[in-house]
């Protein structure tokens, strides 16, 4: 009997070291099938930096470099620029792309480095021990914030997306996630189009993906999906932010970055 559903090839046979309910090993099956499906597997580089997404070189079956914390797109710039032949990606959580790494991700995408960056957002430090990061909710109980974010005092969530969505230089943006089949379905269409656009040499891309967190949530992995809906997806929502035309009202010239 005919296979029709297999693990891809740019995927290790290893099991899981993930939590229950963790939704980072549906994201490397996504980017690995993406992989796969252009026939890149060979040029791709993939960073890692600290937190969770480090141990993505564990699953993804390509090279990879591992990034000090949030200088992902910094180590990403260098690769790209040497070899622009070579398809780079990043795969960044919420604690290191959004706090630590946020004047690296905002000046990388404001450069237009050709390169795509996978973000996954679970509202949380995960591996680091479950402190509140920069997109955890309003009165969400994390290590650090025991009796819930007071926005009075921290601000509120900030949604990566649409702060790199108005910046001016071509981009693809775009918010997903993959707490159902129907998601994960736009999910990887998302993540192909962003490799297609580094493809095609057009712009800086980043996928942020909304993602689960049960263990440092406190719930179970049936709960985590529930919460995700009801309270981040309103918050963050899903779908295109930017895509890389140019604005006709700024000179190309001003728009556009070399090659």
């Amino acid at each position: 009997m005919a296979k029709t559903f297999q693990r891809p090839q740019c995927m290790f046979d290893q099991q899981t070291h993930y939590c229950p309910g963790c939704t980072h090993g549906i994201i490397h099956r996504l980017v690995a099938e993406t992989i796969d499906e252009l026939g890149i597997r060979g040029r791709t580089v993939g960073i890692a930096p600290v937190g969770c997404a480090v141990l993505a070189y564990n699953y993804i079956d390509c090279d990879f470099q591992e990034a000090a914390h949030g200088r992902a797109p910094a180590m990403a710039t260098g690769i790209k620029r040497v070899r622009p032949d070579l398809v780079v990606f990043t795969y960044q959580g919420d604690g290191d792309l959004a706090s630590i790494g946020m004047g690296e991700i905002i000046h990388a995408a404001n450069r237009g480095e050709k390169f795509t960056t996978i973000f996954v957002n679970n509202a949380v430090y995960g591996m680091t021990g479950g402190q509140m990061a920069p997109t955890s909710m309003p009165k969400q109980r994390t290590t650090t914030t025991p009796f819930g974010r007071n926005t009075e005092e921290v601000g509120m969530p900030i949604r990566m997306a649409e702060l790199l969505g108005a910046l001016v230089t071509p981009a693809y943006i775009t918010r997903q996630t993959v707490i159902t089949p129907k998601y994960v379905q736009k999910a990887k269409r998302a993540i192909r189009q962003a490799f297609a656009y580094q493809l095609e040499k057009r712009c800086f891309s980043l996928v942020e993906v909304v993602s689960t967190c049960p263990t440092n949530w406190g719930m179970t992995p049936q709960e985590a999906i529930q919460w995700a809906k009801d309270v981040l997806l309103p918050y963050y929502p899903l779908g295109d932010v930017k895509k890389p035309e140019v604005d006709k009202t700024i000179p190309v010239e001003a728009a556009c970055v070399p090659n």
